[in-house]
């Protein structure tokens, strides 16, 4: 990396009228392979390296990014962002930034099995074998979208508070959707994995097994499945679903910067207001964490993009609200010192407060109690479609693999199962939590530019009670 360019961006910004500078310098290899129907459409590769810079003048704040590393061409980037940031006047709000103290590490992910050392061929094997695993099955798919990715970042992160961080984490990533035929319906699915580390990762997910799993259980579904029961019931989730209800539920809607309206434009708003910390959401059992540092985790950093060293935030505690996602400007507006939770994709975005690994807590219990003393109700294995609105309180689950449960045993597979909730009545419903915690990957999408950034979202089945299925 060329940490001198990084270095001369800083010194320059302070020395023009910056108060406060910060220089994050990538350089990144990108590897992907798409295949649809067994046929290789696309094999990518890349490898691209930038600054961005992010500052204080005048009290407003600025970013730009280039990666042009000649210094005139750089110092005239520069000197414009600093002329329209200072010159914004009473159209833009001052920034001030909680304090943190200067921080100065290395860190790395290791690899087995090192990304920019790998062949394209065994990238390419990797969905193949996946497509193989489908066909094998007998089962009819005539869709068939199977992707993989994978990047090795190196980041230099340099600030005028004296932080100064190298950190190099290289990630996998597999996606797949498939269409399912059967009895004249169809079905769709999709699914991502994902992880910190080398292609080892990659091949310890068994990708063939999981996919001939998947298009099995959906033939099931299709062939076998019966009308969905309705009305109020008592509802179990797998962790898929959990998952998905904690990112969307109790992640979004606790990230500061939505709290405060700053994202009102773009990924939307919260339900949730600062008055709120210290009350009750949900019941004893919700404890949803949000933890960066994660070994081997999709979300994985030590230190944020601002470089406030990362650690674990208890957002729901036992039920209660502890805590929001903040990065230096939202936690300043708290009279807080941020928790880490700034991160952009690349070095041409402004790193904004977002989720890493965020989860419900494991309970006591095995996945099988929770059926127990259930006379009649819905078994949500995993989910084919959810959304829900822009201030995260409104939201729709619907199920792919789903079953009735009668006198506490899973029994017959139903099709399409819907609960419909607000955060408000979702986390005070759940009454008992397994501990088959599963975490699973995602590329969760906010800020304009979008960015589209790696987290985990999980959980262990949970069991929800007076809540209705339409």
């Amino acid at each position: 990396m060329e940490k001198d360019v990084a270095d001369f961006a800083l010194k320059y910004l302070q020395s023009n009228g910056a108060e406060y500078a910060e220089v994050r310098l990538e350089h990144t290899h990108v590897h992907s392979v798409v295949m649809k129907n067994d046929v290789v459409e696309a094999v990518g590769f890349d490898e691209y390296q930038g600054v961005g810079m992010r500052f204080i003048a005048n009290k407003r704040l600025g970013f730009v990014s280039t990666n042009e590393f000649d210094r005139q061409k750089m110092q005239a980037i520069m000197d414009k962002a600093l002329r329209v940031t200072q010159a914004t006047g009473k159209l833009a709000e001052p920034t001030y930034l909680a304090e943190d103290k200067a921080h100065t590490a290395t860190y790395e992910v290791k690899q087995k099995i090192k990304l920019v050392d790998l062949d394209v061929d065994s990238r390419v094997r990797l969905l193949q074998d996946g497509d193989e695993s489908i066909r094998h099955t007998g089962v009819n798919v005539p869709a068939r979208y199977l992707s993989y990715t994978d990047n090795d970042t190196t980041e230099y992160l340099i600030n005028s508070n004296g932080t100064k961080i190298t950190a190099r984490v290289p990630k996998v990533n597999m996606y797949y959707f498939l269409t399912i035929a059967a009895n004249g319906r169809m079905a769709q699915r999709y699914w991502v994995y994902g992880a910190s580390g080398g292609f080892e990762v990659a091949k310890k997910w068994n990708i063939p097994e999981i996919l001939k799993q998947e298009v099995l259980s959906m033939q099931t579904n299709l062939t076998k499945g019966k009308a969905s029961p309705k009305g109020v019931l008592p509802i179990v989730c797998g962790p898929q679903v959990t998952g998905i209800m904690v990112h969307e539920s109790a992640g979004h809607p606790y990230e500061a910067d939505r709290i405060f309206g700053r994202e009102a434009a773009q990924a939307g708003e919260s339900f949730v207001t600062p008055a709120m910390v210290g009350k009750r959401i949900g019941s004893e059992h919700v404890t949803v964490v949000d933890d960066p540092t994660l070994e081997g985790s999709y979300g994985y950093y030590l230190f944020d993009n601002e470089g406030v060293k990362g650690r674990r935030k208890h957002i729901i505690k036992d039920g209660m609200i502890t805590e929001f996602l903040h990065n230096r400007e939202t936690a300043y507006h708290m009279g807080l010192p941020s928790n880490g939770s700034s991160r952009a994709t690349d070095f041409d975005k402004e790193s904004i407060v977002r989720m890493s690994n965020t989860f419900l807590l494991p309970g006591k219990h095995k996945e099988e109690e929770l059926f127990d003393g259930i006379k009649k109700g819905v078994y949500l294995k995993n989910f084919m479609e959810w959304n829900i609105d822009d201030k995260r309180l409104n939201q729709k689950y619907t199920g792919a693999e789903a079953y009735l449960i009668e006198n506490g045993e899973v029994t017959t597979p139903i099709v399409n199962p819907v609960l419909e909730v607000s955060s408000t009545k979702l986390w005070p419903a759940i009454d008992a939590v397994a501990k088959n915690l599963e975490l699973h990957a995602g590329n969760c999408g906010k800020g304009e530019p979008m960015q589209a950034i790696p987290v985990y979202l999980g959980g262990p089945s949970i069991r929800l009670r007076g809540l209705r299925i339409r």
